[in-house]
């Protein structure tokens, strides 16, 4: 029983040694923990203060080499606005002694001006004095010569200017009516030889062919196939052709309507293929488009070849034929314009011949002067001055390029210009060659005797010859057979500024003086 004593006594001094053994060692593994925790943070914030002292070394050294460089910067601007400063003081230097120089010159020349000033107000005065003296004179002279004359200085004046005016009228108007007579007996008979001869060599038709506008169709039911399911048709033609299809009421016909008449051309005859064809669909009529152009521009380049070649007149340029070719599709006032210029190239000829000059100059001359209608309707201008551009651009020679241009002026500069307009009139002027509308021949009739009426001393003007003439009647008390010469040709010349019509326009003016007595 003492011995399990002894064993349990043992054993709890035992647990209680090995207890604070534990606890001991416990205590010294605590220790050396925090000791090795401490060391480990002393010496991370030693390495801390020593990163911060270097980055704090950095920062100086480089905020030190910032100031430096400033520095330096600011020495070197303010060297250069130094050097700057004394470069400019230098200048205002010079400049400062070359205005006192000026101002030294100044003052001498203004003691001289003021010398001078004090002289002219003198004479000025002098001067004054005079013009006083000589204008009570010549007061006292007018009144004299206005007491005589029984007439104030203006009346006398107004009444002088008249009379010299109308003397010189009346010598100016002498002098154009001898000169025109003088002129008028030798040129009539040569002139009307030459175009006598124009006429009788040449022999053209009447009535030449113009553009068709107009397309026949064998029924009405091709209206609906030409214009197709909900318009498909005829919006195709009229896009890719740029020519307006007119369907109405009118049988068996459909109308183009366009400016350009090429284009109307191909519409036209794409028109009559698809209508013998009987295929119309979109798809066929682009394809004819493009066939009837292809077609149109061989046509017009063969046109253009035939002229020159009949003309006789040598090479030109391809442009020039090719608008030479166009106008077989162009008409003025229902003229084709192709045979047109093919008659006035060859009356130009015949003229040019029977006055010896170049004949194929004149020829050709004659046959481009209208070569500007070929494309008038797509540049501004008149034709006369479109072709003569044209003419210059594709190098016809200076002479061709101002009968072109100058071929309706009413003062021809060349010999070449007068026979053109002499041939483009012939041309014009036969019978049935040309025609304008009623509307149009009423309102030209009108318009010109309305311009011989604004003049006065006019009677009453009549418009005779389907327009060509205009015979005015005018008050034999107020125009002289001088003033009627210049009455003829202001007419003339008004009617040429503010009219547009084929040809020429002849205007005769009759003065007349009536004695009527009664015998009893």
């Amino acid at each position: 029983m003492i011995n399990y004593a002894m064993a349990a006594l043992i054993a709890l001094v035992a647990l209680a040694v090995g207890a604070v053994a534990g606890w001991l060692g416990f205590r010294y593994v605590e220790k050396r923990r925090v000791g090795h925790a401490k060391s480990e943070a002393d010496k991370i914030l030693d390495d801390a203060n020593k990163e911060a002292k270097r980055f704090i070394k950095e920062a100086e050294l480089q905020a030190k080499d910032t100031l430096f460089q400033a520095k330096q910067e600011i020495e070197r601007e303010t060297k250069e606005k130094r050097h700057e400063m004394q470069s400019l003081e230098k200048r205002l230097i010079h400049k400062e002694e070359s205005l006192d120089k000026k101002v030294d010159l100044l003052d001498a020349k203004e003691a001289d001006v003021g010398k001078r000033e004090k002289k002219v107000v003198a004479q000025e005065k002098s001067v004054t004095e005079m013009e006083q003296k000589l204008q009570g004179l010549i007061e006292e002279n007018k009144l004299k010569l206005e007491r005589l004359a029984g007439l104030s200085s203006t009346e006398a004046r107004k009444i002088l200017m008249e009379n010299m005016l109308q003397e010189a009228r009346h010598d100016a108007a002498k002098k154009i009516k001898q000169l025109e007579d003088e002129t008028r007996e030798k040129a009539e008979k040569s002139a009307k030889k030459i175009l006598s001869l124009a006429i009788q060599r040449y022999a053209g038709d009447y009535v030449s062919e113009r553009t068709v506008s107009v397309v026949n169709l064998p029924s009405d039911e091709m209206k609906g196939r030409i214009i197709g399911r909900e318009g498909r048709n005829i919006r195709t033609i009229e896009a890719l052709t740029g020519i307006d299809l007119i369907v109405d009421d009118t049988p068996e016909a459909v109308v183009l309507s366009g400016f350009n008449p090429v284009r109307r051309e191909v519409a036209r005859l794409t028109l009559e293929k698809l209508i013998a064809d009987g295929r119309i669909h979109p798809a066929r009529i682009e394809d004819l488009v493009k066939k009837t152009e292809k077609e149109i521009e061989d046509l017009i380049k063969e046109a253009g070849q035939q002229a020159i070649f009949d003309m006789g007149i040598g090479a030109m340029h391809p442009e020039i034929i090719k608008l030479l070719g166009r106008l077989k599709y162009r008409t003025s006032y229902a003229q084709n314009q192709y045979q047109h210029s093919m008659e006035v190239g060859f009356l130009t000829g015949v003229m040019a011949a029977e006055l010896g000059m170049n004949i194929k100059e004149a020829k050709r001359a004659g046959l481009l002067h209208d070569i500007g209608k070929a494309v008038d309707h797509e540049v501004e201008g008149s034709h006369a001055q479109i072709g003569a551009d044209l003419a210059r651009k594709y190098g016809e020679s200076p002479s061709i390029v101002q009968a072109i241009a100058g071929h309706h002026d009413s003062d021809p500069q060349s010999i070449n210009a007068v026979l053109v307009q002499a041939a483009d009139a012939l041309s014009g002027a036969r019978p049935g060659a040309r025609r304008e509308m009623l509307e149009t021949y009423v309102k030209r009739i009108e318009e010109l005797e309305k311009i011989a009426g604004s003049f006065q001393g006019i009677g009453k003007s009549y418009a005779i010859q389907a327009g060509r003439e205009i015979r005015i009647i005018v008050e034999s008390q107020q125009i002289t057979d001088e003033d009627a010469v210049i009455l003829a040709k202001d007419i003339a010349r008004k009617i040429e500024k503010e009219l547009t019509y084929p040809g020429q326009i002849k205007v005769t003016v009759i003065r007349e003086t009536r004695a009527v007595e009664i015998a009893k």
